[in-house]
């Protein structure tokens, strides 16, 4: 937005707008998004300590650290939860304990429920755990939390807890076999999360047609130094390479690199021939 389009010929007018250009501004200024370390995993009465030993050691697999339980600490096996966890422990020691989920979730500006069923009291929508990591990752602060909340390992969330959350996720799965192992679940929702975080990978950009139809040259005219074409037919062989070139979006390096193997093989070439006084 031109800031400068805002109408302001006059003292009371440009007074009004004041207020509405600040926000603007604010608006326009953000750089900082979610950080992983707001991001909340709550689990709602697990059955299984193992499997919670395995959800700690998925969080730290995808940098997640902050996990919450709705039930109490006493119920769980901490020996068989440290075999599972591993080197991520400290997870479980770590972790916050709440006496139902609407106080786990209720400093969350994101609740997800987790489910794979549909129905009248299930939410109308649910996010792709792609879809829900983009949905985290575009809100425009860094001091808020989103939490991720997962049901009981046998029957999920009840519509109950799942009417606690203001989304709903929801992990593809073969229809024949759809319920998945709690820590397979937290797993793929929080390495989308992961992903999302990840700063952008450096990228290249594929070389234009004119640049692509150069390398071909290079290609035939060095195919032609040492006769190749006596067998088979240049335009043909170009536009051979051209689509391959096409398809694979090289990049100016790859094309470079490309040309000079050709160069320096069409060269030995030669000089095998010269040294055999061909």
């Amino acid at each position: 937005m031109n800031l400068k389009y805002i109408k302001t010929s006059k003292k009371t007018r440009a007074d009004a707008y004041t207020p509405f250009r600040l926000l603007i501004l604010r608006i326009l200024s953000y750089t900082d998004t979610m950080e992983l370390s707001n991001i909340v995993v709550v689990l709602c009465n697990p059955n299984e300590s193992k499997n919670i030993g395995s959800v700690c050691r998925a969080m730290v697999n995808t940098g997640l650290s902050r996990l919450r339980i709705v039930g109490t600490r006493a119920d769980y096996k901490a020996d068989v939860i440290q075999k599972l966890a591993v080197h991520s422990y400290h997870i479980w020691e770590q972790a916050e304990f709440y006496e139902d989920l609407s106080q786990a979730v209720n400093d969350c500006v994101f609740a997800a429920g987790t489910t794979r069923r549909r129905g009248q009291k299930r939410k109308n929508y649910s996010f792709l755990p792609e879809e829900f990591a983009q949905k985290v990752f575009s809100v425009p602060s860094n001091k808020v939390r989103a939490a991720v909340v997962f049901g009981n390992e046998r029957t999920g969330l009840t519509d109950a807890e799942l009417y606690m959350c203001n989304i709903a996720v929801t992990i593809p799965s073969n229809p024949a076999s759809g319920s998945l192992n709690l820590s397979h679940a937290v797993q793929i929702i929080a390495y989308e999360l992961y992903r999302r975080a990840l700063p952008a990978a450096s990228s290249y950009n594929p070389v234009a047609l004119e640049r692509l139809r150069h390398t071909v040259s290079v290609l035939a005219d060095n195919l032609q130094r040492i006769g190749f074409f006596s067998l088979t037919g240049r335009t043909e062989m170009e536009r051979f390479w051209l689509s391959v070139f096409s398809r694979a979006g090289l990049s100016e390096e790859e094309a470079g690199y490309i040309e000079k193997i050709f160069v320096k093989t069409a060269a030995l070439a030669l000089k095998d021939k010269s040294d055999i006084g061909i």
